[in-house]
């Protein structure tokens, strides 16, 4: 085993294994609630454009085409509120693009990557490839005057929790970052589905007055749009910022291809279709939050995204084996943060069917 290999955690979902063997043996099937891929259709005005611009002999450009700069820079300014002159790139869905970011941004050895205490465990990841220790803490006084810290990601709506956090608190994150030169790094892939509340971009002017330096939005269209296997993302902010990314993408040449850059284009030019997959989860959010809650479970924030975040106040691991006897699979607090020992996580991406199936195990 190579020395980075050894160097990260196991793989979370392979220890998941067991839990889902249990559940698959179950008389009516698994409901496999525990990873957020999507399982409704791609909109047809999106396998049309991929479809329209299959014809690609020829290498795509790694920024993008100019009209797909164009899209995504109209969509953070409709969608996210930003009304300044923003940097903009697409990626290779946000998982590579998480991975490897502090990595691209110059993170080494030595430095310090603050994560959040509760979280998406590739924020992790990334840090150690890059070499560098993690701190997870949600308090920047906790942070305190850490010279090391380089980078600090942020996540709203959160995975897996569903909090969100307000325009007051994200303007907090964004001058304590610059009065120290960190950079400072939005996960927001989750921005379209606000339940209970109505998530903020950090390029909102409400928190950047439009000046967006220092700061980058991490966006995907796989839960928006359904485009999990597109693998298509974008990243939006500091012009500075994005230009250094782009040109360490272009010499490692993480290109999105063509076909899947014009379907981005469409992707972000309608949201007919953003509307009716919101409607599904919507549904599905209600059938399970009510379910959950009469088999004794406590749903602790979830206020938006796409989970439940859910508790009996026992060892995670035991609610999943729980879970796992009625053949329904969610995945542990652990895989995010000692701090979620007492949590499961519990996806709504299931078809209506198994939703259903789910709620009568539950109930």
């Amino acid at each position: 085993m190579s020395a980075l290999a050894s160097a990260l955690p196991d793989f979370p979902w392979d220890l998941l294994e067991p839990a889902k063997a249990k559940a698959a043996a179950h008389p009516g099937g698994i409901v496999d609630l525990s990873v957020g891929t999507p399982v409704d259709p791609v909109p047809a005005l999106i396998r049309d454009a991929l479809a329209d611009a299959s014809d690609a002999p020829g290498y795509p450009l790694t920024a993008g085409t100019p009209a797909l700069r164009a899209a995504i820079a109209g969509w953070l300014a409709r969608a996210g509120g930003a009304s300044g002159r923003l940097g903009v790139l697409p990626t290779i869905g946000s998982k590579e693009l998480v991975a490897w970011l502090p990595t691209l941004l110059g993170v080494r050895p030595g430095d310090v990557v603050a994560i959040p205490s509760v979280c998406y465990p590739t924020y992790e990841v990334g840090a150690l490839l890059a070499g560098a220790t993690v701190a997870r803490s949600d308090s920047l006084t906790a942070l305190g005057p850490d010279r090391r810290i380089k980078l600090l990601w942020i996540n709203s709506p959160s995975n897996p929790t569903g909090k969100v956090l307000p325009v007051e608190h994200l303007r907090k994150v964004v001058s304590w970052a610059r009065e120290r030169g960190v950079t400072v790094v939005s996960d927001e892939c989750y921005l379209a589905l606000g339940w209970e509340t109505r998530p903020v971009s950090v390029l909102d002017d409400r928190v950047t007055d439009g000046d967006y330096t220092g700061v980058i939005a991490v966006h995907s269209l796989s839960k928006r749009s359904n485009l999990a296997g597109y693998r298509a993302g974008f990243l939006g902010g500091d012009p500075a910022l994005i230009a250094g990314l782009l040109e360490v993408r272009k010499h490692a040449g993480m290109i999105v291809p063509a076909p899947v850059q014009a379907a981005m284009i469409a992707a972000l030019g309608d949201e007919e279709h953003v509307d009716r997959q919101r409607e599904r989860y919507s549904a599905r959010r209600d059938a399970l939050r009510t379910a959950l809650t009469k088999a004794g479970f406590e749903i602790s924030h979830s206020e938006a995204g796409l989970y439940l975040w859910a508790t009996r106040s026992e060892d995670c691991w035991q609610t999943v084996d729980d879970l796992a006897e009625r053949g329904i699979l969610a995945a542990p607090g652990l895989f995010y943060g000692p701090a979620a020992a007492q949590h499961v996580r519990v996806a709504l991406t299931a078809t209506d069917e198994r939703v259903a199936a789910a709620v009568a195990r539950l109930t």
